[in-house]
């Protein structure tokens, strides 16, 4: 997926970001269920465990254009094994944990936030909410439209929501963008939606209750 890798905000939409991250990480920072991630070891692992995986496949990226680099997200399975406030917080320490490692990490730190973190956690805990609503309970169910479908239309939406900011900042202009980006977002589709799938298929089968979205008993015991 992508993100933003030197500096290309600048002005008004510079501080939006940093305002937008930091608020609502403040805000899931309060609302995170700190009392049972302390008296719950398995989860503290998982957290501790999905945090390398994400600073791994961030870290695997390679240099679409200037200002711009493309890697796997894998942030849909997160929020539905973790929930949306423990997969911000973790996808969050990730994220800085990788600006400390780079020269130019903390430039675009708040921006990646927004498009790479709360923006893909915020469409998948819609979709999981809607298909737990509506949808009947079934297993493939689930796994499709909340895993491989919507980690799809995470890689859409990201990399719509990076090609319009650039816009926007006046980076580059919209022609730039749909020969340079939106051609390889297509790309990018399946296999993030593949990636997350796998992932959530894996521990669907042999952890089932490592995941807080996923109720095994109404998906699996009771069909």
């Amino acid at each position: 997926m992508l993100s933003l890798n030197t500096q290309v905000l600048s002005g008004v939409s510079f501080y939006l970001f940093n305002a937008l991250f930091f608020i609502t990480l403040l805000v899931t920072l309060y609302r995170s269920p700190w009392g049972k991630l302390k008296a719950n070891l398995g989860l503290q692992h998982l957290c501790f465990g999905a945090c390398i995986a994400l600073i791994i496949i961030w870290s695997i990226s390679a240099d679409l254009t200037a200002g711009v680099s493309i890697h796997f997200l894998g942030v849909t399975v997160l929020c539905l094994v973790l929930g949306w406030d423990l997969a911000i917080v973790c996808a969050s320490v990730a994220l800085a944990l990788i600006a400390l490692a780079t020269d130019d990490g903390w430039t675009n730190f708040a921006a990646n936030g927004v498009l790479t973190i709360l923006l893909p956690v915020a469409i998948a805990q819609l979709v999981m909410l809607w298909v737990t609503k509506n949808m009947p309970k079934n297993f493939f169910i689930y796994l499709f439209c909340c895993g491989f479908f919507c980690a799809g239309l995470n890689a859409a939406m990201v990399g719509f929501g990076v090609s319009v900011t650039l816009w926007l900042s006046d980076v580059y202009p919209w022609l730039k963008i749909q020969q340079d980006i939106v051609t390889i977002i297509i790309l990018t589709l399946f296999p993030e939606g593949l990636l997350n799938g796998m992932l959530l298929s894996a521990i669907m089968v042999f952890f089932p209750d490592w995941i807080r979205s996923f109720d095994a008993k109404k998906y699996i015991d009771d069909q």
